[in-house]
């Protein structure tokens, strides 16, 4: 348990939702400048602990694809069937990886989902993926494709190098920089996971239309099924079932804590150059989400700060999850940052998340003024 000087404010922060809100427990790392500022835990949790961090698992597949950008392997703006043949079916010919990994391909699920074993073994969602049309025209339009971001990621990582993207992160980020982030828990870690737990304020039950634009993209709930077609598990449990976490499923499957996430964003503008780095966090698209009509912003994979998620500074970029947690870098204020709630909770304006992101902010302001 540590916090720098003129850093006790956020410990008092989290303290407070303590005292507000019984039972709540989470994790905060933040880094800045290569030293850890702060990393503690409160309530039901310790630092070392881990737990499911649901989309926060795209970010560290991101640096794979980074190192493949890197190494002249893949190009933003080539077509992704220059790598992945297949794909060119239904009028998608011209679809370049750029616009696969910013969430506009118009490839959100598959009607009707998939068992859970194809989305783990992601190149059977990937050969279905490739012969369906895209949901709209042109590359102006955009929604966050929740699951299919993963199969995308795995494919074009099994396409140009013929491994497993797990297998290339494990070797060339997660073991290298001594992430306590892993895209695929050992069993012998296992004593270290705590599952994730229900919000402790309960949410009201909304209607999805497993046909509509959100249904599909949403196949986590309307169709990341069992082999027998029936969802055997609620939304907040998906990291709890063993076999997502053992496989690491980029999309949803990565296994961290808090100080895993920010050592992942405390590494990755290190390990590849100042134009990779651009590449991979450029702002690519931003306004309304067209599957729920909420605003968005996406570089290559990595999500940008927006109106209702103002995260950091125009240079930040990172990804959050479902249960609330997140990590993120900030290169204008030399910022990695980790946070990851035991019980799952809401993301953007007003959440704990944004509360914590806004304060830390303020302090290193006031903190390089005196």
């Amino acid at each position: 348990m540590a916090v720098a000087s003129g850093f006790e404010p956020l410990e008092e922060l989290l303290q407070g939702f303590v005292e507000a809100t019984p039972g709540y427990s989470a994790q905060l790392c933040v880094i800045q400048g290569g030293h850890t500022i702060v990393d503690i835990a409160v309530g039901d949790i310790s630092p070392e602990q881990l737990s499911g961090v649901f989309s926060c698992s795209k970010g560290a597949a991101a640096s794979v694809i980074a190192l493949l950008l890197q190494r002249g392997q893949l190009r933003l703006n080539a077509p992704v069937a220059e790598y992945w043949p297949e794909f060119a079916a239904a009028g998608k010919e011209n679809v370049t990886v750029h616009e696969l990994l910013s969430h506009r391909a118009g490839l959100m699920g598959i009607d009707g989902g998939a068992p859970m074993a194809e989305y783990l073994d992601s190149s059977v969602v990937a050969q279905k993926l490739a012969n369906m049309p895209r949901m709209w025209a042109g590359n102006s339009l955009f929604a966050y494709h929740s699951l299919t971001m993963g199969v995308f990621m795995e494919e074009l990582v099994r396409r140009v190098t013929g491994e497993r993207l797990q297998e290339i992160y494990e070797r060339e980020v997660r073991a290298v920089h001594e992430l306590d982030f892993y895209l695929g828990l050992p069993a012998e870690l296992e004593n270290r996971f705590v599952p994730v737990r229900h919000p402790l304020n309960a949410m009201p039950e909304v209607f999805v239309d497993p046909f509509g634009l959100q249904g599909v993209g949403a196949n986590s709930v309307t169709g990341f099924l069992d082999n027998e077609g029936q969802q055997t598990f609620d939304l907040f449990s998906v990291p709890n079932v063993r076999a997502i976490r053992e496989s690491g499923f980029s999309a949803v499957g990565g296994v961290a804590n808090a100080r895993g996430l920010a050592s992942l964003y405390e590494a990755f503008p290190n390990m590849i150059q100042p134009e990779t780095l651009a590449e991979m966090t450029t702002l690519a698209t931003s306004g309304l989400d067209v599957s729920n009509g909420e605003p968005g912003a996406f570089a290559t994979v990595f999500t940008k700060p927006r109106l209702g998620n103002d995260f950091g500074s125009w240079r930040a970029f990172g990804h959050n999850g479902l249960n609330g947690s997140v990590g993120y870098a900030d290169p204008s204020y030399q910022l990695a940052v980790g946070y990851l709630p035991l019980h799952a909770e809401g993301v953007g304006t007003g959440s704990r998340s944004d509360q914590i992101s806004k304060l830390l902010r303020q302090l290193i302001l006031r903190n390089a003024s005196t």
